[in-house]
């Protein structure tokens, strides 16, 4: 179906919500709600149901939705009476004849055996976003992302179809299929979702370009970050830091691996790590204590991680990282993708197997220490003092002297010490950067051995005037 869809020039779906639902804003929108009586494999001792979202405020194009059982595909038809459309909505049941879904949500026995927590859900374009054991949603993945950053304009290509398998009893997994389409692309998806103490999702994507794709993300994710101790210029605020994610983590094909700590900037900041096809990448949340936020609400300690591990070989390519301005916590400003080094090309199928692991805490190579915390403020004479914390890390527990190794692109790095702190397996890398006339600066640390041996994942930083 998305190798024919390819084939013929893209045609947008004419059907559209009712005017006033296409009208209504967030809190309206959010007041509708499906009715869990109604969904989908309910009272039927399944591992999984499914619930559905509404049609209208931003998501204005509807979503056919099937069940597959035993081979058999069903249409799941939308109704009004699935919906309670709150109370300031009159006569919303009439007034919604001829709308649809947008979407929909996965259900499951997460935290305990007798309650069914919202595990994944589908909603907008080609995002979707999971959670694992205790977490709650946070950032969210796509399908597909086109011309991030370009000043040509970003395309979002939409899952316009979803076919669900019904699960079997007692299963611990649950198959949905994807048709997605776009003015550039179609494309076929596969998901296998797995919830646990570590949700995981395995992607199967074929895309089927209908031009020369030449800024295309691979497994693209989506997060937030307005501010941590490392970028606190101007904020105002009680809390300690607010972001869903605060950094991006790349263990690359050499085996090499870095911590690129996140940043606000003041302007639109594009970075490329170079490496073929990694072994995985993705946007991290580490700081895991509720005092390293001090939200009760939003919980930011609870927000997952994201890590994508390739399964298959995908070419040359870079990880990609575009960091974007936000003055405030409700705007996603933070994308991360693979991109091939050669355009995907139109009339050919592109496949990319993958593995998400929505989690707390993953581990790739416990010899390293790991980057815990950036802390940036002010030095004598315009520069930059720069702290980075440590912990963990079988090779640096074992090591006798660790060297603290930092360089810089431009500018001027000084006093540079590596001390342990209070706690055990616990370091700190602190240095003075003096960037001088630059506007941005790189900057790249870690530990190692006396003859060079590394001890801890390489930091990186892009300081930006």
């Amino acid at each position: 179906m998305a190798r024919a869809l390819a084939e013929q020039a893209f045609v947008p779906d004419p059907r559209r919500a009712p005017a006033w639902l296409e009208g209504i804003g967030y809190d309206a929108y959010r007041d509708i709600r499906f009715d869990p009586a109604q969904a989908l494999w309910r009272d039927t001792g399944l591992p999984f149901q499914a619930q559905f979202f509404h049609q209208g405020f931003l998501f204005r194009e509807p979503v056919d939705m099937y069940e597959v059982d035993g081979g058999v595909t069903t249409a799941v038809g939308y109704r009004p009476e699935m919906f309670d459309f709150g109370p300031a909505v009159a006569d919303a049941g009439t007034r919604a004849a001829g709308a649809g879904f947008a979407g929909f949500r996965l259900h499951a026995p997460l935290n305990r055996p007798d309650y069914f927590d919202e595990v994944c859900a589908f909603l907008g374009a080609s995002y979707f976003r999971a959670v694992a054991k205790g977490q709650v949603y946070g950032l969210s993945a796509r399908g597909l992302a086109l011309r991030t950053a370009d000043p040509r304009g970003e395309e979002f290509p939409r899952f316009k179809t979803f076919w669900m398998e019904r699960p079997a009893p007692g299963a611990d997994s649950i198959v949905v299929h994807a048709l997605m389409d776009g003015p550039s692309a179609a494309g076929a998806f596969r998901f296998v979702i797995r919830p646990g103490e570590e949700t995981l999702i395995d992607v199967t994507a074929r895309v089927f370009p209908r031009v020369h794709l030449d800024a295309a993300g691979i497994a693209p994710l989506t997060s937030m970050f307005q501010f941590d101790a490392a970028d606190r210029a101007g904020i105002d605020d009680y809390r300690d830091a607010v972001h869903d994610s605060d950094g991006l983590a790349i263990h690359d094909a050499s085996g090499d691996v870095s911590w690129r700590a996140l940043h606000n900037p003041a302007s639109l900041q594009h970075s490329t790590f170079d490496g073929g096809t990694p072994r995985g990448f993705g946007l991290m949340q580490r700081k895991r204590g509720f005092s390293d936020y001090g939200d009760a609400e939003a919980r930011y300690d609870r927000r997952p991680s994201l890590w994508v591990e390739p399964l298959d070989d995908w070419g040359q390519g870079r990880v990609h990282l575009v960091e974007i301005p936000t003055a405030d916590e409700y705007q996603d400003n933070i994308v991360a993708f693979w991109r091939p080094l050669r355009p995907l090309r139109a009339g050919r199928e592109h496949r990319f197997d993958y593995r998400l692991h929505w989690t707390d805490r993953h581990r790739w190579n416990p010899a390293l220490a790991r980057v815990v915390r950036t802390r940036i403020g002010a030095a004598p004479d315009g520069a930059r003092r720069v702290a980075v914390d440590l912990e963990g890390g079988t090779a640096l527990a074992a090591a006798p002297e660790p060297v603290a190794q930092v360089v810089a692109d431009t500018g001027h790095v000084a006093n540079v010490v590596a001390h342990p702190m209070p706690g055990e397996g616990r370091w700190r890398i602190s240095f003075e950067m003096q960037p001088g006339d630059a506007d941005v600066v790189e900057m790249r640390a870690r530990l190692a051995t006396a003859d060079g041996r590394p001890l801890s994942e390489n930091w990186l930083y892009r300081w930006t005037r």
